[in-house]
């Protein structure tokens, strides 16, 4: 059975924390990348998708209060409010990454990443070993292996 190790991208393109978002857009559209590993010394330590540079363009949704004796409860957690606007203020990678990412192994079975990607839609899977990133499998790799069939 085929594995990571037979259909991913080795020396994949990587982006650092401080890499701004604009690099990352590029990077991301010129390569064709729905995700990018957000490296550190080697180590994965994050993952910018497609979807966290789409979110900067969401509404924002302004929390709602309501009055109760002369004094306004705010109806959500006021951090969550903070967060999404300092998100949306973001300028580099590491201010919207997902950190601790999921990534696979070498000899994570094909069946399994499909899965991933199908059931938690995980699009780019970094593939680790001895915990250093060692290459990505995105679904473009999956699709490859399919046409190669005939």
């Amino acid at each position: 059975m085929n594995t990571a190790a037979d259909i991913m991208t080795t020396e994949p393109v990587t982006v650092t924390r401080d890499t701004t978002l604009s690099q990352a857009a590029k990077l991301l559209l010129n390569g064709h990348f729905n995700g990018l590993p957000v490296v550190e010394d080697g180590r994965l330590v994050g993952m910018l998708t497609q979807s966290d540079l789409i979110s900067l363009d969401k509404k924002l949704e302004t929390p709602g209060y309501f009055l109760l004796l002369g004094g306004a409860i705010p109806m959500q957690m006021p951090g969550k409010f903070s967060k999404e606007l300092r998100r949306m203020a973001a300028r580099t990678v590491g201010e919207i990454m997902t950190s601790d990412p999921h990534s696979i192994k070498p000899e994570t079975t094909i069946d399994e990443i499909a899965t991933l990607m199908v059931k938690e839609r995980f699009y780019t899977l970094p593939v680790e070993k001895d915990g250093k990133i060692i290459g990505v499998v995105g679904m473009e790799d999956l699709i490859k292996r399919l046409a190669a069939q005939e």
